[in-house]
């Protein structure tokens, strides 16, 4: 999947995880994306659940951020 990107594309991606990764545990919770994204709507939280965090861990790793953002180089 990040073998797809640009580096420099991809640490860009990396810079805006990071962001949001409020703890830097590497993952991206629910709690992280609403104090990210006060005015995302629950529906949307429920879709990047269903569409993103492919192993169903209730977070997003970085793969899977990348992969929500349709990073294409």
């Amino acid at each position: 999947m990040t073998h797809d990107l640009s580096h420099e594309r991809f640490e860009t991606l990396k810079r805006e995880f990071e962001a949001i990764d409020g703890d830097g545990d590497g993952f991206i919770t629910e709690a992280e994306l609403r104090s990210h994204f006060p005015d995302l709507p629950p529906e949307a939280i429920g879709a990047l659940d269903r569409d993103a965090d492919v192993d169903a861990d209730g977070r997003f790793s970085l793969e899977e951020f990348i992969r929500l953002t349709g990073a294409r180089d």
